[in-house]
């Protein structure tokens, strides 16, 4: 497949406040993806669960009505809107896969509104507020990329912090990792302990463009849910760790930016991780802890 010299893709951040309906939280979506679409965004995503508020923060079993098949509102939503602008779209939702049997799933769809991608989120947190292991199963399905206007791979926020996620998805071929996103504070943490958690989000991401020369797009929320305030700040990273996009903290944006793909390049040529990998002395990671012992 012949391949233009770059993509464009487009974030869409906002409040998803707690009571709006899952019709009128597509509607916001609708509408801010036709922005981005007459800005020339051939790729739009969504936040993380972006339908609806974050239900996480509490363990409530009736809370899992919430969920909804593929396909359903949300995709057949995605889909009408991909085929009305031509253009590709990833959406993060609640996937109901089977009575009592959840995931916290993305959904690729292609220009004529096709799936093109599932990915369910492997690393589930379970942390106060976060309770998504009560929610979501692990993903099953592995490592996704999608080979549509970019090759893109599909991780979800909490995998954020895994480096092994973004090196095993750059591994199979991404020129573009996308992590829609719900992250913010609880209302007892310290000036501080929001300075810290914040710059610590955006440095792994920067991490992640520059270990694998790709570009990285990480698409947050913003409001005020219960107990949490999101951050937003949602930005694109190029592969050499620059951020070339950058959202406000508390406002609705829609970020668009056209990625060079010479840039991939450029930056794997002058940092040439990829050739330099250890691969016969990795064996090690796939163990818990090595407790000492020799990998």
């Amino acid at each position: 497949m012949s391949r233009a010299d770059h993509f464009t893709i487009g974030l869409l951040q906002h409040a998803s406040p707690i009571g709006a309906s899952r019709e009128e939280v597509h509607t916001t979506f609708a509408s801010m993806a036709r922005e981005a679409a007459g800005r020339g965004a051939e790729l739009i995503v969504s936040q993380e669960l972006f339908g609806g508020h974050y239900f996480c923060q509490q363990e409530e079993a009736a809370l899992l009505d919430l969920a909804e098949p593929i396909p359903g509102p949300t995709t057949q939503c995605a889909a009408s809107l991909a085929r009305e602008l031509g253009v590709e779209i990833t959406v993060s939702l609640f996937e109901k896969r089977a009575p009592g049997l959840c995931h916290n799933t993305s959904v690729y769809l292609g220009r004529d509104g096709s799936i093109l991608g599932t990915y369910r989120k492997m690393h589930i947190p379970d942390d106060p507020r976060f309770f998504e292991k009560f929610y979501f199963a692990p993903g099953d399905r592995g490592w996704q990329v999608v080979d549509g206007v970019a090759k893109t791979g599909m991780l979800v926020c909490w995998d954020q912090w895994y480096p092994e996620a973004a090196r095993l998805t750059a591994l199979l071929g991404a020129e573009l990792i996308v992590y829609p996103t719900a992250i913010g504070w609880y209302h007892g943490e310290t000036p501080a302990d929001r300075v810290q958690q914040r710059d610590a989000w955006i440095t792994m991401h920067r991490a992640h463009a520059i270990a694998n020369g790709c570009w990285i797009a990480a698409v947050n929320r913003i409001g005020v849910e219960a107990d949490l305030t999101f951050w937003g700040s949602s930005m694109v990273i190029d592969p050499g760790g620059v951020i070339v996009a950058e959202a406000p903290q508390d406002a609705p944006a829609v970020l668009v930016h056209r990625c060079d793909r010479a840039r991939i390049e450029e930056m794997r040529r002058g940092w040439p991780f990829l050739r330099d990998r250890r691969v016969d002395a990795y064996g090690g990671i796939t163990e818990r802890m090595l407790d000492g012992t020799s990998a």
